[in-house]
């Protein structure tokens, strides 16, 4: 079935506020004071992203191939997989779904963001951190990570596709996701996405809290750039691979 370019944004927009609730959602429930969940370790913020991912994939993609990062939808119009006339519905969808996903996170722990005081454990809540302060190695973690993810993702949905199996594959790539951030998050957060960075990365500039320190802006472009370069990379050697 084709569906039209607005529902299929508006998956798009849904899918990624729900990879901002689940996986932002589940670094809240570690970091924030007072929570059930306090410092209850990066194995659930893993599990958080890498359902965030796979139950959006569940619903929509089928419907809109449920993207829901900016660095895949551009890297397959790089490549000439997706056409460039709905590349800017998309990021747009993708954005605005990852900024009322925050807001949805952040409403839902208004209590537990004002028990506590650590400002980068808040900031960790919305967006990614440079805490090695070093852009070139942050930068290669998010490009390797991304990279993987893209690479990965396209493998599983093409070879699953063709044994008529796609719900197996949505379910992998969740499962990816949760493996990488649980294996390459550690030094970035991470993002793999500029959309799940920058829409709450604005919120938290943005949003008044009791206790907020810098939004990191001049940080803000590695989560950015490094996944989209990372998934035209991916996307690329793909399709010069196996396509």
């Amino acid at each position: 079935m084709t569906y039209s370019l607005f529902t299929r944004v508006m998956a798009e927009l849904i899918g990624t506020a729900f990879l901002v609730v689940l996986g932002n959602g589940a670094v809240a429930n570690v970091e924030l004071k007072g929570t059930k969940g306090f410092h209850g370790g990066w194995i659930l913020i893993g599990l958080g992203y890498g359902c965030g991912v796979m139950i959006p994939a569940m619903m929509f993609a089928n419907i809109s191939g449920n993207h829901i990062n900016p660095a895949l939808t551009i890297a397959l119009a790089v490549n000439g997989l997706f056409p460039w006339s709905e590349v800017v519905p998309y990021l747009a969808a993708q954005m605005v779904g990852a900024i009322i996903g925050q807001l949805i996170v952040v409403w839902s722990y208004r209590p537990y963001y004002d028990l506590s005081t650590n400002a980068d454990s808040i900031l960790g809540t919305f967006s990614t951190i440079d805490a090695a302060h070093s852009y070139r190695d942050e930068f290669v973690n998010e490009f390797v990570g991304t990279f993987i993810l893209i690479f990965g993702a396209l493998g599983m949905t093409h070879n699953m596709a063709y044994r008529s199996n796609i719900g197996l594959a949505n379910f992998t790539i969740g499962l990816l996701v949760m493996t990488l951030v649980i294996s390459m998050g550690g030094a970035t957060g991470p993002a793999l996405n500029p959309a799940r960075d920058l829409g709450p990365r604005i919120v938290h500039a943005l949003y008044p809290l009791k206790t907020k320190g810098d939004s990191h802006w001049d940080y803000s472009w590695v989560p950015v750039v490094a996944p989209i370069l990372g998934g035209i990379v991916a996307t690329y050697l793909y399709k010069l691979l196996f396509l």
